[in-house]
């Protein structure tokens, strides 16, 4: 159970994929990207706003809490956690044109003092949507109105039980404020922006409001991909670390799931587990419980060396999967050397200046 601390303000990023079903709909009203139909949608706020009350907001909630966010330092960096939507609820306010989205959820980050904690956090932001038709490209903004309630961060399980014992002894919890001015304070009013190019399933996400024809950068160009793309950034794992990405929907037995990775630093685990597994799995790492083996069958998975690009293709059943990143002695093959000392922070000797697994990826899915 997670043990609640100190509750302050923070604020994550589970809005990522909030225009994405809105892109899918569109497509299909407008016969996709009839130019005809572009002139007349841009030059209506009423008819853009007709078009994602009716079509769009019924897709937020199920697009949200379908995968994990990463949580970033700063822009265009290496994610050092994740936040896991679990609940979710839209109100449509057709008077004003405005969205209202709750949710709530739980994630686990890493910082070098506390190593990795473990959190629950709950928000309702209000966003003004609206959208652009263009020639190559179709722009999608979740532009915030305002914060409506939260959002509300508790910290749980903290890997340090010297920066816990610090954590409860000031006013708002020292971690808990890392969290709000260091990892997420501030994104989620600056709104988002999604990018989906016409006549492939390229998308890309992006903080920030980006006019054309500025696009959302990632450590992939997956512009001319005739596939959809499920994620292109970056992230770290740190010694005796895991990372959960996904869980990434297989929809029908023609498709596979593609990786395309590249790895700086130390050898890594890649693990591919069904969801039932992956969500027990990451419970367990987020609440604290000793590392270990998965608790159910890996699907897929080899080893990953540090060097140039590899792709790896996996044919799946239908069904959603989670792809773990796994820089432990505790599960797949590869064994970091196991410590043998403590420094006086209690943590194995050197890993805190370890080098961190930096991997960046994409996860694609495309026909067999």
């Amino acid at each position: 159970m997670v043990r609640p601390v100190k509750t302050t303000r923070v604020t994550v990023r589970p809005a990522a994929r909030l225009g994405l079903g809105v892109i899918v709909t569109m497509l299909a009203i407008l016969g996709v990207g009839c130019p005809c139909a572009r002139g007349p949608v841009n030059a209506s706020p009423g008819l853009r706003w007709w078009l994602f009350s009716n079509f769009g907001a019924s897709k937020i909630c199920p697009e949200m809490v379908k995968r994990g966010v990463g949580l970033k330092l700063q822009d265009n960096g290496a994610a050092v956690g994740r936040f896991f939507p679990t609940g979710c609820n839209v109100d449509v306010d057709n008077q004003n044109q405005l969205v209202t989205v709750h949710f709530t959820g739980t994630g686990y980050a890493f910082t070098p003092v506390s190593r990795r904690v473990g959190f629950r956090c709950t928000a309702s932001v209000q966003y003004r949507p609206d959208f652009y038709l263009g020639e190559d490209d179709i722009y999608v903004w979740g532009k915030v109105n305002r914060i409506v309630n939260g959002p509300n961060f508790e910290l749980g399980y903290v890997e340090n039980k010297l920066a816990d014992v610090a954590t409860s002894l000031t006013p708002l919890g020292g971690l808990a404020t890392t969290f709000g001015n260091q990892i997420v304070a501030g994104e989620l009013t600056r709104g988002f922006t999604v990018v989906q190019s016409w006549g492939t399933e390229s998308n890309s996400f992006a903080l920030g409001i980006l006019m054309p024809p500025v696009k959302p950068s990632g450590p992939f160009d997956v512009s001319q991909d005739q596939r959809y793309t499920f994620a292109n950034e970056a992230t770290e794992v740190q010694p005796y670390q895991r990372d959960f990405l996904g869980p990434f929907e297989i929809v029908d037995g023609t498709q596979q799931l593609i990786l395309k990775m590249q790895l700086q630093g130390p050898a890594i685990d890649v693990m591919v587990v069904t969801k039932a597994v992956g969500d027990f799995w990451r419970e367990g790492y987020q609440l604290g419980q000793p590392l270990g083996p998965p608790p159910g069958p890996v699907v897929a998975g080899a080893p990953l060396l540090p060097g140039p690009q590899v792709q790896s293709s996996y044919q799946l059943l239908p069904g959603f999967y989670y792809v773990v990143l796994d820089n432990t002695p505790y599960a797949g093959q590869v064994v970091p050397p196991p410590p043998s000392l403590l420094d006086p922070l209690g943590l194995p000797l050197g890993l805190g200046s370890a080098a961190a697994a930096r991997v960046s990826y994409t996860v694609q899915l495309a026909e067999r």
